[in-house]
């Protein structure tokens, strides 16, 4: 019998937004064996969700180069698309600038300590 996950943690493990992936996908369990012919050959809605999103938090943060703590002080929504955060990158607002520089000094006391 195979081992099998929640749609939340193979969402996890793929990376993409769970809410926007197709409704068979989020209300079955997976198999391992399903998961990893998922990443050999991903579908077109996988490659779509990869390339365009919505992205779950914890990708959004990395892209925008902030932590998820960052994200929930600004304010920002639990998804964002490519789109909403290419904005983001070509003109940053302010708070994008200071999660920025929060994180840099973050991840640089924790290459010290």
């Amino acid at each position: 019998m195979s081992q099998t996950m929640k749609p939340i943690t193979a969402a996890n493990k793929l990376g993409i937004y769970l809410p926007a992936a197709p409704e068979e996908f989020r209300n079955s369990p997976i198999t391992r064996e399903a998961l990893d012919e998922l990443r050999a050959d991903p579908p077109a809605w996988l490659v779509e969700l990869r390339k365009n999103g919505p992205f779950p938090r914890d990708v959004v943060a990395a892209k925008l180069g902030i932590s998820r703590s960052g994200l929930a002080r600004a304010g920002v929504a639990d998804a964002m698309t490519a789109d909403e955060i290419g904005g983001l990158l070509t003109d940053p607002p302010s708070w994008l600038v200071d999660e920025r520089e929060t994180h840099r000094k973050v991840l640089s006391e924790r290459e010290k300590g």
